[in-house]
């Protein structure tokens, strides 16, 4: 019944995963009570449904409830601990609680640091998750060098063509849009779209997600009639794959 609701997600038909999971979730309380880990997954995959249909107060609820037993359960330092406060402070980020889900983000990578070490995965997805806050938050210049930080480790640890060092040049690109560093942010999403068509072919949705990124840069920088120009080809190359199916809507 979860995995169902998992590809009813996928396939953007969120009203029925989410009728689901509440069945999967209401069943499991009732039969192995409302402490078990499968719960505790449980609760959180409908969360994710319930953000995903815009029903933020109900996800901020349950992913409270989910965050508040694993501390209970597994204790403030267990990996599953961490991973409910990052999805918390997301949903905190989502309904505009900024401060609160920097606070949250802050500690959780505190945390990590000093258990996992500045280069294990985790630390690097909690220092990106601070930099968008930071971002959100006005706090432009600390996003900045917390991205630029993400960027330098990815090189080093995983290599310049690897997808999540490719997706901190692109987080960085945006740090300094929003800084007004528009020549350096257009040279950055110029290179991610490069070395994603080099290694993911031009039809591929993050290729598409980068031309459209690029546009939005052109268009910061002035160059209107390059940005029209991309934004035209990533619609044509959208249509031929897939249609008009949703997930050919970019972000």
């Amino acid at each position: 019944m979860n995995n169902l609701a998992l590809t009813y997600q996928a396939h953007g038909k969120t009203e029925q995963a989410e009728k689901l999971q509440e069945k999967v979730l209401s069943l499991q309380k009732d039969l192995l009570g409302g402490h078990h880990p499968s719960t505790l997954t449980s609760m959180n995959n409908l969360a994710s449904t319930y953000q995903a249909r815009g029903k933020t107060e109900q996800a901020e609820k349950l992913l409270e409830a989910v965050l508040s037993l694993c501390k209970e359960l597994l204790g403030e330092h267990h990996p599953d601990t961490f991973i409910a406060v990052n999805n918390l402070a997301l949903t905190y980020k989502a309904r505009g609680k900024t401060e609160q889900a920097e606070k949250l983000q802050e500690n959780v990578l505190s945390l990590q640091k000093e258990l996992l070490g500045q280069h294990h995965p985790h630390t690097l997805t909690s220092m990106n998750n601070l930099a968008e806050t930071f971002k959100a938050r006005g706090k432009t210049e600390q996003a900045e060098k917390l991205h630029e930080t993400v960027l330098s480790l990815h090189k080093k640890l995983l290599g310049e063509h690897h997808p999540n060092t490719l997706t901190s040049m692109s987080n960085l690109s945006f740090s300094y849009k929003a800084r007004g560093k528009t020549e350096q942010a257009e040279k950055l999403q110029e290179k991610v779209l490069s070395l994603r068509k080099e290694l993911l072919g031009e039809h591929h949705p993050h290729t598409l997600s980068s031309m459209n990124n690029l546009a939005l840069m052109y268009q910061a920088h002035g160059k209107s009639m390059q940005a029209e120009k991309l934004q035209e080809e990533v619609l044509s190359l959208q249509k031929e794959p897939v249609g008009d199916h949703p997930s050919s809507q970019l972000p």
